[in-house]
């Protein structure tokens, strides 16, 4: 058995769900009893959450001949918004904010068209229709929510739309819909209840302002918009609003994409200020008031400065972080004492201090906060509990992607994080600015377009991170993933021959050193 360690650190879209109305999956009511016996219970597994991570856990156990049980709620938002089984990745995360993002991409890419010979009849008169957006986007969502659903269903694990807690290390109490209550037993339980935004303590933040949980279905144009804080979800929000023709304004208050590598964290928020996206740095918010036009008038504060501002907008969107939905679990009434002052659980092989109830997903203390990382992790676990496996979760060198109008795809450690942990003398730094082929014609601006190879100095360098900003970054940075997990060096690297005219080659043609102080602007194109 794994044991919990005494110590605390912090890092950073998922949730119990609400499912569409179909036909009960719910089991009848079981009366209150005791603690079970050893093999006395209803469920091989319960898992506590129904997103990404939970339902691969779920799914791969049933695959292995586990009797498994979900339960899944959605709490509506302080605006009232819920939605159905799937979890925020689904429903109020990655899928709707890509699906946004692209929808942003193409406004520009109207534009763009001009250039390459399209005619349009009026550019001026190119907008976006925010309803039907919105209706598109939660369309493709509640056809998501179906196949979940189904897909539960024939592989025979029982749904429960219940809130679940803990009455002891085997035993789940779930509150109904209705308010009334089923006891569930299960040998083992997995939480994966996600997190929720948080809402910073000033007033106006919870009455009038709303979050990640509530744009992507929100009723009526956000026009004139703050984003309070400048996380990835703070800055994609801000990208995708912006390039859709609704003003951003994002209040930074230490620095924008706190944990990435702070050169690539400029590239991506220079470029949006080019685009127009108004950014206060080292600023707090204050307070938000209510109009009588129905606008929001909002207070700030510079932190380093005093200096006080105000603006009144249409929309206030708090992405000030998040919080673990570990409160209502009653983990005490478990024995679960592995609990960070976050709310996070501290368990470094997903297994809690108590040997039969594991965590997989954002609920976990300083891992990566994303949801294929809860996927692999979930189906991990499962094997571990039912095949008798071994391998572990490896948390280290996960690719990610910020979604904002330049994406930034990222795999490894940071330029800080490299420096910090082998010291200069031993880092080298490749980099370069570079143009892609696309921007030529419409000459779209490519100051931003930029990337970077931190590796480890001595032969053959073995490549410690990658960094791109620029078009499709997801999808470059997703293949390099995989050379980076086998222990890629810049000499392999050098010695691949890229595809041409792509932006992926250009990691391919990394010759450059800042150590060298050579210019890193691109010659030429095809040399």
């Amino acid at each position: 058995m794994d044991v919990c360690i005494n110590r605390s650190k912090c890092n950073r879209f998922r949730d119990q769900s609400d499912p569409m109305k179909t036909e009960s999956t719910v089991f009848a009511k079981i009366p209150a009893r005791s603690p079970p016996e050893e093999g006395t219970y209803d469920y091989d597994l319960a898992v506590i959450g129904g997103g990404s991570g939970g339902l691969a856990c779920a799914k791969e156990a049933v695959n292995l001949g586990a009797k498994v049980t979900v339960l899944d709620y959605v709490t509506p938002s302080p605006q009232g918004t819920k939605w159905g089984l799937g979890g925020t990745c689904v429903n109020v995360g990655c899928i709707p904010k890509k699906l946004m993002h692209q929808a942003a991409l193409l406004g520009e890419s109207i534009h763009e068209a001009v250039a390459y010979g399209w005619e349009v009849p009026s550019l001026d008169a190119i907008k976006i229709n925010w309803p039907a957006l919105t209706e598109a986007v939660q369309n493709h969502i509640k056809s998501v929510n179906w196949v979940t659903r189904v897909d539960l269903r024939e592989k025979k694990i029982d749904y429960v739309n219940g809130l679940g807690e803990f009455k002891d290390a085997h035993t789940l109490i779930a509150t109904l819909k209705n308010g009334s209550k089923k006891e569930i037993t299960a040998k083992n339980i997995v939480i994966a209840v996600g997190g929720r935004p948080h809402y910073p303590d000033i007033p106006g933040a919870v009455e009038y302002c709303i979050s990640s949980d509530d744009i992507f279905s929100l009723g009526h144009p956000p026009g004139k918009t703050l984003v309070v804080g400048a996380g990835y979800i703070g800055l994609e929000c801000a990208g995708f609003l912006n390039s859709l023709g609704y003003p951003a304004t994002v209040l930074v208050r230490s620095v924008p994409l706190r944990g990435f590598d702070q050169q690539m964290a400029q590239a991506v928020t220079s470029e949006m200020e080019q685009k127009g996206v108004v950014f206060h740095n080292k600023c707090v918010p204050l307070s938000v008031e209510k109009l009588e036009t129905g606008q929001l008038k909002a207070r700030w504060q510079n932190t380093e400065t005093q200096e006080r501002g105000e603006d009144v907008f249409d929309t206030v969107l708090m992405a000030t972080g998040r919080y673990a939905l570990t409160k209502t679990l009653n983990l005490e009434a478990a024995g679960v004492t592995c609990v960070s002052n976050s709310g996070k659980i501290i368990a470094e092989t997903e297994q809690t201090n108590v040997s039969n109830i594991y965590a997989v997903g954002d609920v976990l203390e300083g891992k990566p906060e994303l949801t294929p990382v809860a996927i692999h992790a979930g189906r991990l676990l499962a094997r571990r509990m039912f095949a008798g496996a071994t391998q572990p979760m490896d948390y280290d060198n996960v690719a990610t992607t910020v979604f904002t109008p330049l994406e930034y795809g990222c795999v490894g450690l940071s330029e800080e994080t490299a420096l910090a942990r082998h010291g200069a003398d031993k880092v080298e730094v490749y980099h370069a600015f570079y143009k892609p082929t696309e921007f030529f014609i419409p000459q779209r601006n490519i100051r931003n377009c930029y990337l970077k190879a931190v590796a480890l100095r001595e032969a053959p360098q073995r490549i410690l991170g990658l960094h791109f900003v620029g078009p499709v970054a997801g999808e470059v940075i997703q293949g390099f993933a995989a050379a980076v997990k086998c222990g890629i060096t810049m000499e392999q690297l050098m010695n691949t021959v890229g595809i041409h005219p792509t932006v992926a080659e250009e990691f391919t043609r990394l010759n450059i050193t800042k150590r060298s102080g050579k210019d890193p602007n691109p010659a030429s194109c095809c040399s």
